[in-house]
């Protein structure tokens, strides 16, 4: 039966991850293949695509040595390149063969990104598990089950919708955070202070989250934008809503388990025919017992307000469930999760494994402290941030559609998705073209080695008679559609300036 289900979900994407140090013998070329979506593609097939790439990739380093191919835009299809690891890399094949297949390249890129950063997060680097196993199974293993479940946040019936035009206004990799007063900040940092009080001499990490925007961290940017995007994803008020849909600038939309399922129906058997058809590959999947931490479904939360999987599995001789544990980059090394959400706030502890006396039970008496001497503070945070919020709309403002990016501190607001919604295709596309512009200037300006945060102003009139425009100034960026526009452009530039004085504290004013 193989992936029939994969390969009928979306026929028109490709997804590839291999490793070119393997397969260079003549009768090996499988070994190459880490991970292929549709899975039951034949093999020829498969290795025409991942032949075709590697082609690409090697032509392209003769003239780019440290910066070899990104993209390839043929008539029909697009190549999008991500050297994810040193000679390990990731490719997405997509067709035009859709009114809606508009894109980015850099929007499909970042898909690449996020995935292989989280995997990072979770399991190690993908050279790493090969070193560790040569054979290339366990790493095959969990490839095959994160990245079908991480697809399957794409799917929407029975096809994936990777972003496109109607993405423009969203910029994945980035934070959005939540705007409080000076009280509630006061109060909030109170409660950081309690939080690693109740850790004692061990050393802790926090995330906070509110509905799903971000208060507080002490987290490194690179941990901070992996453990935010997978909190959205799976750990979030609303992500613990089965079915329900989420006004979120990150989540694709509404996904359930029967979904995922969906795209991993018959893995197992797919995996074991790639393991069969190699002389030195081992008996199957059935071998490895992998860890799924984007399952759906799998985290709720407890009694005591802790949140609960049994992901990972459950601890020897005791049917309590394992504590999730993750791979920080800030002190490169692995730490326990430790969640707990009251009402919209979600508090997210780390701690170092080794650091934590007597595992799970360690861990059980930071909980009590946490319970006993914070719950006071996190119940009063709740409430001050739930009194100041505006709901989805909060960051609305009327006239403007608009996605604001500062690179610096990886960060991004937005106007709210549903109003998003209101502009027309024309206006759309036009700012995905405009923001197409902008990704090709910057990375002209990277490979010359000039200033990549030099002033830039486009305006384009769309079609449909708006004004799309972007204005980047020292490491910012602000994108707007204003389809209410006068016909003029002196008009359109003071409806920006007023908006970068108001919101922006003249960031982008002239």
């Amino acid at each position: 039966m193989g992936m029939s289900a994969a390969s009928s979900v979306n026929e028109a994407m490709k997804l590839c991850i291999f490793d070119l140090r393997r397969g260079q013998h003549e009768g090996q070329e499988l070994d190459k293949i880490l991970f292929f979506f549709p899975a039951d593609l034949p093999f020829p097939t498969q290795l025409s695509v991942i032949g075709l790439s590697e082609g690409l990739i090697t032509f392209t380093r003769i003239f780019s040595p440290e910066a070899p191919c990104e993209v390839i835009d043929a008539e029909m299809h697009s190549h999008v390149f991500y050297e994810a690891e040193r000679d390990i890399w990731m490719v997405m094949v997509v067709e035009k063969s859709e009114s809606e297949a508009i894109w980015r390249t850099d929007a499909l890129r970042n898909v690449l990104k996020e995935v292989h950063s989280l995997f990072v997060m979770f399991h190690g680097s993908i050279r790493a598990l090969l070193d560790r196993e040569p054979s290339g199974g366990l790493t095959r293993t969990h490839l095959y089950y994160f990245v079908m479940d991480y697809l399957s946040d794409f799917l929407s019936g029975k096809k994936l919708h990777l972003p496109n035009f109607r993405d423009c206004l969203k910029e994945r990799g980035k934070v959005q955070m939540l705007t409080i007063g000076r009280e509630a900040a006061l109060e909030v940092q109170s409660l950081v202070r309690v939080l690693e009080s109740c850790a004692g001499c061990t050393q802790c990490y926090s995330l906070i989250m509110f509905q799903d925007l971000l208060v507080s961290t002490t987290l490194s940017p690179d941990d901070l934008i992996n453990l935010f995007t997978y909190t959205v994803m799976r750990l979030t008020p609303n992500a613990l809503s089965a079915g329900a849909g989420s006004w979120s600038y990150l989540r694709k939309g509404s996904t359930t388990s029967n979904a995922s399922g969906s795209l991993l129906a018959s893995s197992t058997s797919v995996l074991d025919r790639h393991y069969s058809s190699r002389d030195t590959s081992p008996v199957g999947v059935r071998n490895y017992q992998v860890v799924r931490p984007l399952q759906h479904d799998k985290w709720s939360k407890g009694k005591d307000g802790f949140l609960v999987t049994d992901i990972w599995g459950t601890e020897v001789g005791s049917l309590s469930p394992s504590s999730p544990t993750i791979w920080l980059k800030q002190t490169e090394e692995r730490m326990y999760l430790c969640a707990f959400q009251h009402r919209s706030l979600t508090i997210i502890l780390f701690f170092p494994v080794t650091s934590v006396h007597n595992g799970e039970q360690g861990l059980s008496v930071v909980k009590q402290q946490i319970l006993e001497n914070a719950s006071p503070k996190i119940f009063k945070v709740e409430e001050k941030l739930s009194r100041g919020w505006g709901g989805e709309n909060a960051y609305h403002v009327s006239g403007y559609r608009y996605l604001l990016v500062d690179g610096d501190r990886c960060i991004s607001r937005a106007s709210p998705p549903g109003k998003v919604t209101t502009l027309t295709k024309d206006s759309l596309v036009a700012m995905n073209k405009l923001r197409e512009e902008v990704d090709l200037e910057k990375s002209r300006a990277k490979c010359d080695g000039s200033d990549s945060e030099k002033d830039q102003e486009i305006c384009i009139r769309a079609k449909n008679g708006a004004w799309v425009i972007s204005r980047l100034t020292r490491g910012k960026e602000l994108y707007m559609v204003l389809e209410k526009a006068n016909e003029t452009l002196l008009y359109a530039s003071e409806a920006v300036e007023k908006f970068s004085d108001r919101y922006c504290s003249g960031a982008f004013s002239l």
